[in-house]
């Protein structure tokens, strides 16, 4: 397929539009636009979620079966599209407190899942919102 086509007036605007929307996922319109969140599917935006809720139930059991003075450091999140940047940003906004931004972060996806359960569920996430949602 070649652009000039278009300009040819042999493709029409709705074929290039749709040829655009639906660009594979490793294209480099798609990683221009949305960046690293590009290269994350729904199943690594899931992988990541769940091991971070392990490592945080994990992390749990030890501190209750363990002495006071000697709790184990909290678990750190896998590292998602975009972190660099909101990490920064959440410490000079929070003081630095992981562990308050944890379970802010835990209460809106809770939330989120709450209100999904409500509504029907969209056809395929763009990657950009799976990194705002599970981010």
């Amino acid at each position: 397929m070649d652009l000039l086509d278009w300009h040819r007036e042999r493709l029409s605007s709705r074929r290039l539009a749709v040829l655009i929307k639906h660009l594979p996922r490793d294209s480099a319109l798609n990683r221009d636009l949305h960046g690293e969140a590009a290269d994350w599917s729904v199943t690594d935006h899931l992988l990541a979620a769940a091991v971070d809720h392990l490592a945080a139930a994990n992390w749990m059991f030890a501190s209750v079966n363990s002495e006071e003075g000697d709790q184990p450091e909290p678990p750190v999140p896998v590292p998602r599209p975009g972190d660099a940047s909101e990490d920064a940003d959440t410490d000079e906004t929070e003081g630095g407190n992981e562990e308050g931004s944890r379970s802010a972060d835990l209460a809106a996806d809770e939330h989120a899942v709450g209100a999904a359960a409500n509504t029907p569920a969209p056809q395929s996430p763009s990657p950009a919102e799976l990194a705002r949602f599970f981010g």
